[in-house]
């Protein structure tokens, strides 16, 4: 691809809910830039997500979800020409399609073992090059050899388990960012609930989360810094302890992360990255594909399960358990999938510059 500027165009499924496959979508995009400083990006987005008009990037905003507007999509896909197009949990088989008809190479991203039987049925297999499940192998059932067979016979790319996408934290930043909100490195807890739209008994999932924080903070003295998420409607109490930020960038979340002392989560990717930095956390689900993802993290060890009428005593039971987390957390290996980025996307452009 030398001399010409590659195009990417990002498919997250996107909603007035959840904010994960755009923040993934987003890291991908920033790696794709540092290695690409000269491609052109563009996100197709639901104009009902809280973050369609905050895009770091070109985005063109849809009347729907991008799974749902088939047309729109199709039609951007012809008028922009992407050298790669990215679905990440979205598309229907008529976009892939049609993707590839206009030239374009296709990767699918799936987080859960629903979404990877989608991406692995045959005719939509046969319409995509790669296949990234964004999760470490302990974290989703393991594919049956029939589907592993079934893919081999007909030479259709096999799901990688990538493990979480996540930016890649550096000292000087999160210095800076101890710094801007007085914080004490392994002194405080971060705590997010996802997009911050999500609910609990009738409650913001996140205020729910804060409160077992300051309650926490009452005994410990730790504070904590909660992350609101750009979904977040309503008002923030004042609670000792506690301070909020509306929202953060993958890039200070994770710095903030790697920096804190443990952290009380969702059941999202956030855990995840948790879990790939080594750092313990208090794990509670606000959506219903989080408790299987929950549950083997906890078989292994890797986390505290959390109730969401029990919250502050998960924090309890989090600070008890933190010189066993950090043996079992150090002892797993769980890797970044920005490492598969970079040799993935050079095949994939070398195939088309070839063709």
């Amino acid at each position: 691809m030398e001399g010409k500027q590659p195009k990417f165009l990002f498919l997250p499924v996107s909603d007035a809910t959840g904010i994960g496959e755009y923040m993934r979508s987003v890291i991908i995009a920033d790696e794709i830039v540092r290695l690409y400083p000269e491609a052109r990006i563009h996100f197709l987005l639901s104009c009902e997500a809280p973050y369609a008009s905050s895009c770091p990037y070109p985005a063109t905003l849809l009347d729907d979800s991008p799974t749902l507007a088939v047309g729109a999509v199709c039609d951007f896909i012809s008028d922009f020409s992407p050298d790669v197009v990215l679905f990440d949990a979205s598309g229907r088989r008529s976009q892939l399609a049609h993707a590839k008809r206009c030239g374009a190479r296709v990767i699918f991203i799936s987080q859960h073992a629903r979404k990877r039987r989608r991406g692995m049925k045959l005719s939509r297999a046969r319409l995509t090059d790669v296949h990234w499940v964004a999760q470490p192998e302990f974290a989703i059932a393991p594919v049956s050899g029939f589907s592993r067979n079934k893919l081999k016979l007909f030479r259709l790319p096999q799901p990688v388990a990538t493990g979480p996408f996540f930016s890649r934290p550096t000292a000087s930043h999160q210095l800076a960012l101890l710094e801007q909100f007085e914080l004490e490195r392994d002194n405080y807890w971060l705590v997010n609930a996802g997009s911050g739209a999500h609910q609990l008994q009738g409650q913001p999932a996140v205020l729910k989360f804060a409160e077992a924080a300051s309650a926490s903070f009452a005994s410990s003295q730790v504070p904590a810094l909660v992350v609101l998420g750009p979904g977040f409607k309503g008002e923030t109490p004042s609670l000792p302890g506690v301070t909020f930020v509306p929202s953060l960038g993958n890039r200070d979340f994770i710095n903030l992360l790697e920096a804190a002392r443990g952290a009380l989560l969702s059941g999202g990717d956030g855990l995840l990255q948790a879990i790939a930095l080594k750092k313990p956390c208090l794990a509670v689900a606000v959506a219903k594909d989080q408790p299987l993802r929950i549950a083997a993290c906890m078989r292994m060890g890797l986390v505290v399960g959390g109730e969401a009428d029990a919250i502050s005593e998960g924090m309890v039971v989090l600070n008890a358990k933190l010189p066993e987390l950090k043996v079992a957390l150090s002892q797993h290996s769980c890797g970044n999938g920005l490492d598969w980025v970079g040799a993935e996307l050079s095949r994939l452009l070398d195939w088309k510059h070839a063709g």
